[in-house]
């Protein structure tokens, strides 16, 4: 094979490495790309002048120009493609400096180049110009070589490895360039100078294509590594502030059962006040059988109030039947001065729905202070649940003087009372509310007759509809 087609084979794969690398610096729009893509370029047009097609339109002077150049610069190019590859400036100092230097020489050595060919011939100064810088570059790449090599990393002995295929290339031609090796066979392109420098260059092109394919895949593996991290921390934050959530739910779950608890302490030593009050009355007036009724009756509910005011839910049976209790006790307190009827929905399984306790009886002990026992007649207070809905609707009807009636009539010790039963359960309401995300409300609504006289009173209080844990 001729030189001249082995040189058409080796631009041809030369511009092919050049289109991929650019390919991928469109792809990456890595500084490195633009680097190796113009180092290419320069060798490209170093051998590209030397193709019959092109060698006949460009001058002598233009010839020599590019013959004596082009390497040149493409080394410059190079030594910014090492220094971004292994940042020589932390690892190898030295080196950069003389690559500085390096550089200077060669803008020296181009300008006396571009002297000679396009203004002041001279072969022999040409030649032995030529010949100096070849040997300064050689000096230069046998020193850097083996400390680029010694550094760790794969990259590196990549790097290492190309730069010594270049050597030895460039070793080789400047060799046989000297002792005039392709006279012996004009027609052969391995007796060419230039063809083993363009051995080195494909060897250093193939092994720096394999470092910048590796160079990328181990930037996306760090990359995946990076962002599979970034996921963890984003996961373990996001539990993390879940647990907060939950454990900060958790704490005002239990504030809300303490303030729960500390209502009802508010409430039961009030209506055990109440109680024994009475049955103090009926002893001071020798009703020893009223007496022995409230007492036993007393003692039941006293009992289930203890067992109750241990819990935060109640079932609907057990705080019926403590609203009975209650209201026997007070029909023996007023003398009778009242009935009553308890009354629940049959769809609604009393052991299965729960209820809070003691949420119910104050507005029956209202009823009677401020609505029956204002009343000249004997009263009726009725307590009545259904289902409403997704919630359980408890109301509690009077037919007493009403709220207006009673405000006139009532006595600061009946104001001190209502203070103390109705607004604590009120606050309890709310605090079911935020406890468990339903609504719990009241609403009292005041009778009234054709001729719009009070006729008594209807509180209904909405609670949720809660089954009980087994």
């Amino acid at each position: 094979m001729h030189f001249t087609t082995w040189n058409l084979l080796f631009t041809g794969m030369v511009s092919s490495i050049l289109l991929l690398n650019l390919v991928q610096w469109n792809i990456y729009r890595e500084r490195i790309y633009g680097l190796y893509a113009v180092y290419m370029l320069a060798w490209l047009v170093y051998f590209g002048l030397r193709l019959n097609g092109i060698y006949v339109y460009t001058s002598p002077s233009m010839q020599n120009f590019v013959r004596g150049t082009a390497p040149m610069l493409a080394y410059v190019i190079y030594f910014d493609f090492i220094d971004a590859l292994v940042n020589l400036q932390s690892t190898i100092p030295f080196l950069l400096k003389l690559f500085r230097i390096g550089r200077i020489v060669i803008l020296a050595y181009v300008l006396l180049i571009g002297l000679l060919c396009f203004g002041y011939w001279n072969e022999a100064i040409f030649n032995s110009a030529h010949t100096v810088i070849r040997l300064l570059i050689i000096a230069l790449a046998t020193y850097a070589i083996p400390k680029i090599n010694r550094l760790e990393g794969t990259v590196p002995r990549y790097l290492a490895l190309g730069s010594g295929l270049l050597l030895l290339g460039a070793i080789a031609s400047m060799v046989m360039s000297i002792g005039e090796v392709y006279k012996l066979n004009p027609d052969s392109f391995l007796y060419s100078p230039l063809s083993y420098l363009e051995f080195g260059i494909l060897g250093e092109l193939i092994c720096f294509t394999l470092l910048l394919g590796y160079r990328q895949r181990r930037g996306a593996i760090q990359s995946a590594i990076i962002e599979q991290e970034l996921a963890r921390e984003r996961e373990q934050h996001h539990r993390e502030q879940v647990e907060a959530e939950l454990e900060n739910e958790k704490l005002q779950q239990q504030m809300s059962a303490v303030q729960m608890k500390a209502l009802r302490s508010q409430m039961n030593p009030h209506f055990l006040y109440n109680s024994l009050n009475a049955i103090r009355l009926f002893v001071l007036q020798n009703d020893s059988d009223n007496a022995d009724k409230f007492l036993v009756k007393f003692s039941r509910l006293m009992r289930l109030i203890l067992e109750n005011s241990r819990q935060e839910w109640v079932t609907l049976a057990s705080e019926l039947e403590q609203l009975e209790l209650y209201l026997e006790l007070e029909q023996l307190r007023f003398d009778n001065k009242f009935d009553f009827s308890v009354e629940t929905d049959a769809t609604i399984a009393q052991e299965s729905v729960s209820i809070p306790p003691m949420i119910i009886q104050p507005y029956i002990e209202n009823s009677i202070l401020h609505g029956i026992a204002h009343k000249p007649s004997r009263g009726h207070i009725h307590v009545s649940v259904r289902q409403n809905g997704a919630g359980l609707q408890c109301i509690v009807e009077d037919d007493g003087v009403g709220r207006q009636k009673a405000s006139e009539l009532k006595s600061r010790t009946v104001s001190s009372h209502k203070s103390v039963g109705l607004k604590v359960t009120e606050e309890r309401l709310q605090l079911i509310s935020q406890q468990t995300g339903k609504q719990s409300a009241v609403t009292i609504i005041d009778k009234a007759s054709a001729e719009n006289q009070p006729t008594g009173t209807i509180v209904a209080i909405q609670l949720p509809l809660m089954t009980v844990k087994v």
